[in-house]
């Protein structure tokens, strides 16, 4: 019964991951950590063996750094500045209180626009880095599903064979 339980939650843990992706808040690669270390620990100490922790901590840390680098590039490729790239940071997660899930889209875009346009950018230019911070995150949003999918898969995968 208690093996039942812990896989509702591990299951449960795995969906909440994704529910990350467009909650920032929410930390996705910790999310899934505490459902691999909960069948590690509570379901079979020994079936997840050192490949599989390599492999994981591996993808963990491309699962962050995709993240940062896609916004990073994208608001940089379409000609924003710095402050540009943190205003667009801070806003994905402000974004994701205020009208969710649109806010993680629509709150980036404008902040970067008056940010750049405060730098006394033009109005192109701005415009052209918001569309930099939106394509940056949806770009980062697809590759997080990736590798949390493979992730889980991987999972799966070694607890079944």
């Amino acid at each position: 019964m208690v093996d039942i339980l812990i896989w509702i939650v591990i299951i449960a843990l795995f969906v909440l991951s994704f529910v990350g992706i467009i909650y920032p808040i929410i930390p996705s690669p910790l999310v899934l950590w505490v459902g691999f270390l909960l069948y590690h620990f509570i379901i079979e100490r020994g079936e997840l063996g050192i490949t599989f922790w390599i492999v994981m901590v591996v993808l963990t840390a491309v699962l962050i750094v995709s993240d940062i680098i896609a916004n990073s590039y994208f608001v940089k490729k379409f000609g924003g500045s710095k402050w540009g790239e943190r205003a667009a940071a801070i806003a994905v997660i402000v974004g994701s209180f205020i009208i969710p899930p649109f806010g993680i889209l629509i709150i980036p875009f404008a902040t970067v626009l008056v940010v750049e346009m405060i730098q006394k950018r033009t109005g192109k230019e701005a415009i052209r880095a918001s569309v930099g911070s939106l394509i940056g995150f949806l770009s980062g949003a697809v590759a997080k599903v990736v590798i949390q999918g493979i992730m889980i898969v991987w999972f799966v995968l070694v607890v079944i064979f």
